[in-house]
């Protein structure tokens, strides 16, 4: 199964977001449930992750193998807490794919970097690696961010960052035979994220609280 047949899911995947988003009102009543993980630490807190320029919160490692190069062409936002957001939406991608490489859809890197669905989104596609076998090899690109700051309330900001990303150069490997398995270049490469990232008042640390995916993006596309 090559990283190609892999993503096709994400349409699965959008659709299941939707649904979840749906059950939790779009960001209406259940907007505390979402961010009650917003103030916790890692379990396993150990190194600082790239792109983050607070060592001081306990925050997991996130690395990964050398033959999986995960590339963030964003350009940083002036606003400084729309640069934070940014910063930690692409920590919580590094977490998603630590999971998958590590193989443990009970990573504490993505529990770090998520609560609510986006916590849940990030379980269930590293358990679809995890169960299929599967792990990543090769260079996965994001680009193209842009932010917006969103809801505040007395206790919480909220920033709605959307990017990019060009999957034509990474792909599945089978854990236990090491065999790659490359595709070709199509719009099936090309995914739009939106993250709503959510940051308790204080706390350096922003979380991501609700992801959707939008496979065969076009837009992503050139």
């Amino acid at each position: 199964m090559a990283r190609r047949a892999l993503t096709t899911t994400a349409a699965a995947f959008t659709a299941t977001a939707a649904l979840l988003l749906t059950a939790c009102g779009g960001g209406g009543d259940d907007s505390s449930d979402d961010f009650k993980g917003a103030d916790k630490g890692a379990s396993s807190p150990s190194a600082s992750p790239s792109g983050s320029a607070s060592t001081d919160v306990g925050r997991p490692d996130v690395s990964l193998p050398k033959d999986l190069d995960v590339v963030f062409d964003f350009e940083k936002p002036s606003d400084q807490d729309s640069a934070a957001a940014l910063d930690d939406a692409a920590n919580y991608i590094r977490a998603l794919n630590h999971g998958i490489t590590k193989q443990d859809p009970g990573d504490s890197a993505f529990q770090f970097y998520s609560s609510g669905q986006a916590s849940r989104y990030a379980h269930s596609r590293i358990k679809e690696y995890v169960d299929g076998g599967w792990t990543l090899t090769g260079k996965d690109r994001y680009y193209q961010a842009e932010t917006s700051p969103d809801d505040e309330s007395e206790k919480v900001k909220t920033v709605s960052v959307t990017f990019c990303e060009d999957q034509s150069r990474v792909y599945g490997k089978e854990v236990t035979s090491e065999k790659v398995h490359r595709t070709k270049e199509s719009l099936a490469s090309f995914q739009k994220f939106t993250v709503l990232m959510a940051s308790v008042k204080g706390n350096p640390v922003w979380r991501a609280q609700r992801v959707t995916v939008e496979g065969k993006a076009e837009e992503c596309r050139g």
